[in-house]
């Protein structure tokens, strides 16, 4: 696929999501490697459409430079910010146990640190605060804590490939150094990259992934 077609199916994927106001957000594409700027009026818009550049066919990696522009009647006071964040936090029933979760807001731009027990409580703090009026943007410095058991991590992540209809578990090879994975090898799609880093993830005791994984050229697998 030329980048010309492909800068357009992005552009007409974004203006297909009814989540997102297309208008101010540009595109271009280099080698399948796809740029998003412009400037969007919230942080959920921004997420959202890196999300929706990321499921076209032919994507192979995004740059996002989306800025958050918020309105007026949505600026928020950082001290209120904060405290719907806590509150976001201690009612969300994937998070047990808000107490080792920690929050600070800059000028809407807030900063989570602090433990989990698993990764899916990482990622649901992230999307509950990112939905929250007047947040500008997100740093999720929140860490799992660690339960080492190589052998098990690994063959909880080599299964899991395998059995997902989206990835060519054979192609991928994984590496578990204490509870820190590492993904080598190629894959179809960016799709497919990222459904075998969110394997890896799932895996319980797993504190940190390492993405090596690289996205095989459509044409170079069809040839001349």
């Amino acid at each position: 696929m030329s980048d010309i077609r492909l800068r357009q199916d992005i552009l007409d994927e974004l203006e297909y999501e009814p989540s997102i106001n297309a208008a101010n957000i540009g595109v271009t594409v280099e080698n399948g490697i796809v740029t998003l700027t412009g400037h969007v009026q919230s942080y959920a818009e921004k997420h959202a459409a890196e999300r929706v550049a990321q499921r076209v066919k032919g994507v192979r990696a995004i740059a996002e430079e989306i800025e958050v522009r918020l309105p007026e009647h949505k600026k928020t006071a950082d001290d209120e910010i904060a405290s719907r964040v806590l509150d976001i936090l201690a009612w969300g029933a994937a998070i047990s146990d808000s107490k080792d979760i920690h929050v600070k807001v800059e000028k809407g731009f807030v900063t989570l640190s602090g433990t989990v027990e698993w990764h899916f409580q990482r990622s649901a703090a992230m999307n509950s605060v990112r939905e929250l009026s007047g947040v500008t943007g997100i740093d999720n410095q929140l860490k799992i804590r660690p339960r080492v058991d190589v052998y098990n991590i690994r063959h909880s992540i080599e299964e899991a490939l395998k059995r997902n209809a989206e990835v060519e578990a054979e192609n991928i090879e994984v590496d578990v150094s204490g509870s820190h994975v590492t993904l080598r090898g190629k894959v179809q799609s960016l799709r497919e990259r990222v459904m075998a880093e969110r394997a890896a993830w799932s895996a319980p005791g797993v504190t940190a992934v390492e993405d090596h994984l690289t996205v095989e050229d459509a044409q170079a697998r069809l040839g001349p």
